[in-house]
């Protein structure tokens, strides 16, 4: 198969066949318990059959019309997304690099709007993760994803540590366009920031004349249980980013302004061909009225609560910490063992997972995953750490 794709990410050598729920089966017929989901792309899971329907009525009407037109289900989706999220206004792109470029450049413009060519550095948190374009690569604050093959790396970007109060204090100033958030950072170990100093790095970050943004790419859609994590981390950003779950499986990104942010794109400041089509904002639309249910939100906390407490339950040795929010659930795992071998050992057994940093193994399981699929699931999973502990 490497012959054929280039194995950009170093993909296992499992052929997927088939999928209903939280559950897949491979060409060879063995079934295995998902809980990566797409990398918390299908966040309804496999074959759920109001998106399959939503999007096999659409391809029918119209799949793509370009952005110089506008549909009726993309108007839709943006008048019910900015209800629910509480922002004014929207541009649509393709993933989650995507819409943080995005972000990336309203930012700048605004810091030449108000401040002139001095206000362009963007602050991000060490270990976070904003994306694989040279931007976002550079946004992203984890050395590991700075090598130098792909250097020179663009300008105005610095780091703070998240958490840190002291940090605050120096952060930022005339020169600050504006301060980018991962709500949770997932690809550095599924860290949590703590809400009081979101609020206050927020809060500086405003006095010194810049905007606030949030990552919620990973976050967003209810993943953390409610349908954005900045709501309950409580900042209140200008900007959001959104991708992964947003059309349940169909790609695309989207990235909301309010506030300060709302009217700073102008028509041709940030385009792209297929942002927005007519198909995915269908199973957007399905995905929203789904997953912003605050019986829905009330299930996704319940069972990564469930989760997390079977796991620590478990007294297992080797597992240091259980931690996350809703289904973004991370186990740090002891040092003398690599997660990448769970996540292996996992896979032979039946088991989806994938990891995070050095040392977590991480579960972003559909929204919408059964009791039965969550059992089957940690059966194997604490199967494997027994193992490890041997």
């Amino acid at each position: 198969m490497e012959k054929k794709i280039v194995n950009n990410y170093g993909s296992f050598d499992v052929i997927f066949e088939k999928s209903k729920g939280s559950t897949m089966w491979a060409a060879d017929g063995k079934k295995y318990i998902d809980f990566i989901a797409g990398i918390g792309v299908n966040c309804l899971g496999h074959n759920y059959k109001p998106l399959v329907k939503a999007i096999s009525r659409q391809a029918r009407r119209q799949i793509h019309i370009s952005n110089y037109y506008f549909s009726d289900v993309g108007l839709d989706f943006a008048e019910n997304l900015l209800k629910v999220t509480g922002f004014e206004r929207g541009y649509f792109g393709n993933s989650g690099a995507e819409a943080n470029e995005a972000a990336i450049k309203l930012a700048r413009k605004y810091g030449q709007l108000n401040g002139g060519d001095k206000r362009k550095t963007i602050v991000t948190l060490e270990s976070s993760f904003h994306g694989r374009t040279l931007a976002t690569l550079t946004a992203t604050g984890q050395d590991r994803f700075h090598p130098d093959c792909f250097a020179p790396y663009p300008e105005g970007f610095k780091t703070i540590k998240a958490n840190d109060f002291e940090a605050i204090k120096t952060a930022f100033d005339d020169t600050t366009a504006a301060l980018f958030i991962e709500c949770i950072q997932g690809e550095g170990g599924v860290n949590l920031i703590n809400p009081e100093w979101a609020k206050a790095a927020a809060d500086a970050a405003r006095a010194a004349g810049a905007i606030v943004m949030a990552d919620e790419v990973q976050t967003g859609v209810g993943r953390t249980g409610t349908y954005l994590a900045s709501d309950w981390l409580g900042f209140k950003p200008e900007v959001v980013t959104l991708a992964k779950g947003i059309a349940g499986g169909v790609p695309m990104g989207a990235c909301l302004f309010r506030g300060k942010a709302a009217d700073v794109f102008v028509a041709g400041d940030h385009q792209s061909t297929f942002a927005g089509n007519p198909l995915a904002c269908a199973a957007g639309l399905v995905v929203l009225e789904t997953v912003s249910d605050p019986a829905f939100l009330d299930r996704v906390n319940h069972a990564g609560d469930y989760i997390r407490g079977a796991i620590a339950s478990w007294n297992l040795p080797i597992v240091k910490d259980v931690r996350g929010k809703g289904l973004m659930i991370g186990t740090q795992i002891d040092s003398s063992i690599k997660p990448f071998d769970i996540e292996v050992r996992c896979l032979e057994k039946g088991l989806c997972t994938t990891t995070a940093g050095s040392d977590v193994v991480r579960f972003l399981p559909p929204l919408n995953i059964s009791d039965k699929e969550i059992d089957e699931g940690l059966a194997i999973y604490k199967s494997v750490l027994e193992e490890f502990c041997k």
